[in-house]
């Protein structure tokens, strides 16, 4: 009977431990780049538009872009005009990084992220 116990248990947590880095969800992939984004880019350019009348809400942003079966597409647009379109896997979290710049016609993988570690964390 222990044993059972003991094998239900350890079940149990397993179940539990493989929930917490399960299936990501649209709203978990658009809250950790957004986080991330507030927390590495420095946003007090739209801070300071936001004072003004002629506030541009166009002028940098976080949005969800496409996806597909495996990925969601969550793309950053800097004041500069730069993008940023983060990768996030949705088994996994692992979220990588490509920086586009359409005016200079240039396209950096520039890194990866786990989009966990961004999860939770207030702006």
């Amino acid at each position: 009977m222990k044993k059972i116990l003991v094998i239900a248990l350890a079940f149990i947590a397993l179940s539990l431990c493989s929930c917490q880095k399960g299936k990501i969800t649209e709203e978990m992939a658009y809250e950790g780049v957004n986080n991330y984004c507030h927390s590495e880019y420095d946003w007090s350019v739209v801070e300071d538009e936001q004072k003004s009348q002629s506030f541009d809400p166009s002028i940098m942003y976080v949005k969800m872009g496409e996806e597909t079966e495996s990925e969601y597409q969550v793309i950053f647009r800097s004041y500069t005009g730069a993008f940023v379109y983060f990768y996030v896997d949705k088994a996994s979290g692992k979220t990588r990084m490509v920086e586009v710049v359409p005016n200079l016609d240039v396209e950096n993988e520039i890194g990866t992220i786990d989009l966990f570690e961004y999860l939770g964390k207030k702006e």
